[in-house]
């Protein structure tokens, strides 16, 4: 007898109408590009981490299964502010997403000194001890805990190895590659996935990694590096180009080296100084992050930390393109001028009012009044980054004139651009440029979220378009934002979330 296959269910779709004017406050939330990365951060100390701010989103995550995967333990708090840590939820054992609920209830960097069955790397602990954590299990000194706070505890013994199925997802789980490397003095990471926007090698961070002692070699998919003397030592490294992730990857590895070891060419990024504000609050000895010359002495433990994530920059430029395209008047509660001013001020040419607040930033805009078209080359920080171009190319999609967009640091990433054509954009490619002619009007249409920042685009695009807009494919924009449509509907946006 045939048993019929159970049917999958259908994903997700966002349903878009005609929007604005926007009124109200919203809050960015955490940043991912930050949280990823501290998460991984939180490996290089034995104990129990507190992450705050942390948003609820796909790829938390999916970092989180990874982390738990080389052998932390990772929980969200679920319980009411200010509670002990007795109210925790692994983060999405099922696969789905937790919600947000505001209701309810060190190691030195010496080498490994054996392995453990199962292929873990055992380190030594500060009181010298070796061996298993209890996971899950909270010290009795565990700070005044949030709702959705992320607790991370790192037993003594780790895994070094993250796997396929997890790295393929998301391509910021590379940066568990230097902190295993520095608390473990080896390290088997899968060549990552995430986002496809053209071949982006990691390249800079095996050479990288290898200045400081490492023998990598490349075999089924797989990186694999080893200390060559059994713990990393400090050395001048000279970036190819200021890449966040490479230098994120850097940053972790030296802090447990021996020696010193000075970064040339660093990211300046908000993010790339947040990670380095944790791990001086863990013991590490950073000077100069947020310039382009970081210089780490390297110690040899660290202690687990308590850290509060920044504000999520690239969240908030969405909510301020969705102002100037929809027209209103809103607050982005959280958001942080000194961290956007570069895109800001061409907000500003276009036509967009800024402000800056104690609380965040105010955005307002006409909706009876068009856009100015600019010209913009997404560039380094503190330049337009790239994740702001999706939002860019749309807003000037309905602008007075003809912008032009330079994208010089991913040349694939304008495949939105062919979903924006199908709402009426009259945009053309040509390289790394997108010629943009502004219509006074988009129309509705069903159209595919590409990725990540292109799929929220669509979503902005949609509610200046006549007529009905869907999305699909929307697990996209939910790697990087915490309910999009429930925050755009907050501020009088029709934007709902619907499952076919």
């Amino acid at each position: 007898m045939n048993i019929p296959a159970k049917p999958e269910r259908l994903e997700d779709i966002f349903l878009v109408m005609p929007s604005g004017p926007l009124e109200g406050r919203v809050r960015a939330g955490g940043a991912k590009n930050s949280a990823l990365k501290l998460m991984a951060g939180c490996l290089l100390a034995e104990g129990t981490h507190v992450l705050k701010n942390v948003p609820f989103i796909l790829d938390v995550e999916i970092m989180s299964e990874l982390l738990e995967a080389i052998g932390a333990s990772v929980h969200r708090h679920t319980g009411a502010a200010g509670s002990p840590g007795d109210g925790l939820t692994r983060v999405a054992p099922n696969g789905n997403i937790p919600s947000r609920d505001t209701s309810g209830p060190g190691t030195p960097a010496s080498a490994p000194s054996g392995t453990s069955p199962g292929g873990h790397a055992t380190v030594r602990s500060r009181s010298g001890q070796t061996g298993p954590t209890v996971h899950g299990s909270m010290p009795a000194n565990l700070p005044s805990l949030d709702t959705g706070d992320l607790i991370i505890d790192v037993p003594a013994t780790l895994s070094p190895e993250a796997p396929y199925e997890l790295v393929e997802r998301i391509r910021a789980s590379i940066v568990v590659l230097g902190p295993l490397l520095g608390r473990t003095g080896k390290a088997r990471v899968s060549l990552p996935g995430g986002d496809d926007f053209g071949n982006r090698p990691v390249d800079m961070h095996v050479d990288s990694l290898a200045r400081m002692g490492t023998q990598f070699k490349t075999a089924h998919g797989y990186i694999e590096g080893i200390a060559s003397t059994g713990r990393l030592v400090g050395n001048r490294v000279v970036l190819e180009y200021p890449s966040h992730t490479a230098t994120d990857n850097v940053l972790m590895a030296s802090v447990l080296a021996e020696g010193t070891t000075v970064i040339e060419n660093a990211a300046r990024e908000p993010e790339v100084a947040d990670l380095a504000s944790m791990l001086t609050s863990m013991g590490a000895r950073i000077k100069g992050a947020g310039t382009s010359q970081i210089t780490v002495e390297g110690v040899p433990y660290l202690r687990p930390a308590v850290h509060t994530v920044i504000a999520d920059r690239v969240v908030a430029a969405t909510f301020v393109a969705a102002v100037a395209m929809a027209g209103g008047d809103v607050i982005v509660e959280d958001a942080r001028f000194e961290h956007m001013d570069t895109l800001l001020r061409k907000m500003s040419q276009m036509g967009v009012g800024v402000s800056h607040v104690s609380s965040g930033l105010h955005i307002q805009h006409d909706c009876d009044s068009r856009l100015r078209s600019v010209d913009v080359s997404t560039l380094p920080y503190p330049g337009v980054a790239t994740d702001y171009a999706p939002f860019i190319v749309t807003m000037l999609s309905v602008a007075n004139g003809v912008g032009i967009v330079s994208e010089n640091l991913f040349p694939g990433r304008f495949r939105y651009v062919d979903e924006l054509a199908r709402l009426g954009a009259d945009i053309s490619t040509e390289g790394h440029h997108a010629v943009v002619r502004g219509v006074k009007r988009l129309q509705g249409a069903p159209v595919k979220a590409p990725d990540l920042r292109g799929g929220a685009a669509l979503v902005l695009a949609g509610m200046v378009a006549e007529g009905e807009t869907t999305i699909s494919q929307v697990a996209h924009i939910d790697r990087g934002y915490e309910d999009l449509a429930g925050k755009l509907e907050s501020l009088g946006a029709q934007v709902r979330r619907i499952q076919p």
